[in-house]
């Protein structure tokens, strides 16, 4: 599910049941990142798993009896995209350990964290479990500052926590109905909320954060506010924070981008948007590329071609 190799919003609902553990380990697998299985009752496992691709946003429902799944240090030195998952508990028990902290979840809870680092679930009985995936540039946060979150309990039915539960659960529900420009708006809204949603979480803690974490979330949320102008420019950024563009540089070179790759790539996501949703149906392909500062329709078409594997106008017909 990289930028280069997202499958198509609307994608069918998949659905697959265990025959054996053996094939649970197989599908665990397949259905995230690579990813270790065990369990204390191999013979009476039973596991079902319920899925479906809304542009870059994997969404699986997980039902299973008691077992645990591990992304070791070896299965995360492996090339491959860079994710942060979030798991709702539905039902049952839960644990997830990451960075040194566990967060025992129970029905409601939330709990984010990320597939770069390794991690461990464990269910002792019975569990049904929403994962969301999606990959760390959907976010305008920092990886490093979404990741003072990681494997921290989220109680279900407090604050956004309790918007953002529901919503999701509801997702749930209706995979079956998730197709077309209203899955991919549907998709939208849901990484807005979980984003709105780590924003105030970590607002409250911002006291207790590194400053260079703190400048590194600022810096992003200027250049999600400017992304429409034209002129937006490693120069401009620094400027308006006060540090140089070398001291720029490195602190997106620390999460794995460039500044100038950053600000395309949410640039392109914006335009994604807006060519699937209905709102802007009307509108032409040039029209919304200019809206989101690409100017010249040569170049944007070239770079959405790049970085998506098809034109900007297959794009919009494939809702």
């Amino acid at each position: 599910m990289s930028a280069t190799t997202a499958r198509p919003a609307g994608q069918e609902l998949i659905s697959s049941e265990a025959t054996s553990f053996e094939h649970w380990r197989h599908l665990v697998a397949e259905s995230f990142v690579p990813l270790a299985a065990d369990t204390d009752h191999p013979d009476t496992f039973r596991g079902r798993m319920r899925s479906r691709v809304l542009d870059r946003l994997c969404i699986v429902e997980v039902t299973a009896t008691g077992h645990n799944v591990h992304r070791t240090p070896a299965l995360v030195a492996r090339p491959g995209q860079r994710y942060f998952k979030l798991n709702l508990q539905l039902e049952g028990t839960g644990l997830l350990i990451q960075d040194n902290r566990e967060a025992v979840l129970r029905p409601g809870d939330l709990a984010i964290y990320d597939t770069n680092r390794p991690y461990t679930l464990a269910f002792e009985e019975q569990a049904r479990v929403m994962v969301v995936m999606f990959p760390h540039d959907s976010l305008s946060l920092p990886p490093d500052y979404v990741g003072q979150l990681a494997a921290v309990r989220l109680a279900g039915g407090h604050g956004l926590t309790g918007i953002v539960g529901p919503f999701i659960a509801q997702l749930a529900e209706n995979l079956e109905a998730l197709s077309g420009p209203s899955g991919s708006r549907l998709a939208a809204n849901a990484l807005d909320l979980v984003s709105t949603m780590l924003h105030s979480e970590l607002d409250m803690a911002r006291d207790s954060m590194k400053p260079q974490v703190l400048l590194a979330s600022s810096v992003r949320e200027y250049i999600e506010a400017n992304l429409a102008d034209p002129q937006l420019s490693p120069a401009g950024i620094a400027a308006a924070h006060f540090i140089s563009t070398r001291h720029l540089h490195n602190i997106f070179h620390e999460s794995g981008a460039t500044v100038a790759s950053w600000i395309r790539s949410q640039r392109l996501e914006r335009i994604r948007r807006d060519l699937r949703d209905p709102l802007h149906h009307s509108t032409s392909v040039g029209a919304v590329a200019a809206r989101w500062g690409f100017l010249d329709a040569a170049h944007f078409s070239r770079t959405f071609r790049d970085a998506y594997g098809e034109s900007p106008s297959d794009w919009r017909r494939g809702a």
